[in-house]
């Protein structure tokens, strides 16, 4: 099963230009994937100090650079194919604020934490570009975000990967059983299962064995798939019950 849903443009933070995938209204969340933000943070602009509870989040950073600093003591600048992880747990302050004068662009993804976990201690995580393992598979250059020797560690089990394929580029990714998660479309134009979707556009799967993905040009996604806990999401803006 496949469907296609479409990032819908908004304002978020202070000022913040967002594509956004999920919540949106008729589509809140795909166990265990709760948030879904495609951002562009010009200068002047950002994401102040505000809480969060409940969930994991990562954020992937295309080019350009955000300063986080935190209530746990963390102050650190990422930069262009770096993330940080944080594990908001029982709560946590944060703010991602631009480094520098040209637009910062990324992806922010939330990912639900289990019931029994929901009231962890939170964490902070920041990987640089360097460090996250690349392959080159069917013709595709694959950096691996989360997954297999992926230094950055959540506490569900996902796979979450940035593809960029050359122009008649492919890649075929196996789904393990009971997996569910989706393909983004963050630039050019692709087929996904032999079905094409343009940039901003997606396709969500469950019980799929395998995702094909094919260009006729040069074009960048973003899979991100993963075992859903099978339990209620309740969100409440930054909270995550």
């Amino acid at each position: 099963m496949i469907k296609r849903h479409k990032a819908l443009e908004m304002k978020e933070g202070d000022g913040v230009n967002v594509k956004r995938l999920m919540p949106i209204a008729g589509f809140r969340n795909y166990d265990p994937f709760v948030l879904w933000d495609d951002f562009t943070i010009t200068p002047g602009n950002g994401f102040p100090d505000h809480p969060h509870r409940g969930f994991e989040a990562i954020t992937y950073l295309y080019n350009g650079s955000i300063k986080h600093t935190d209530n746990l003591g963390n102050s650190s600048t990422v930069t262009g194919g770096g993330a940080q992880r944080f594990t908001a747990g029982e709560g946590i302050v944060h703010s991602e604020m631009p480094h520098e004068e040209s637009p910062t662009r990324g992806i922010q993804l939330w990912i639900n934490l289990p019931g029994h976990l929901k009231q962890v201690e939170p964490e902070y995580q920041q990987v640089d570009d360097g460090e996250f393992p690349v392959h080159e598979i069917d013709s595709a250059r694959i950096k691996v975000l989360v997954g297999g020797d992926s230094p950055l560690k959540i506490k569900t089990a996902i796979r979450y990967l940035d593809i960029e394929l050359p122009a008649d580029g492919s890649h075929v990714e196996t789904i393990p059983t009971g997996m569910r998660g989706f393909v983004y479309v963050a630039d050019g134009d692709v087929a996904i299962n032999k079905q094409p979707y343009r940039s901003g556009e997606s396709a969500f799967f469950d019980g799929e064995d395998e995702v094909v993905i094919s260009v006729a040009k040069t074009a960048r996604v973003m899979l991100a798939y993963g075992s859903p806990h099978g339990e209620p999401i309740i969100q409440h803006g930054p909270y995550v019950d």
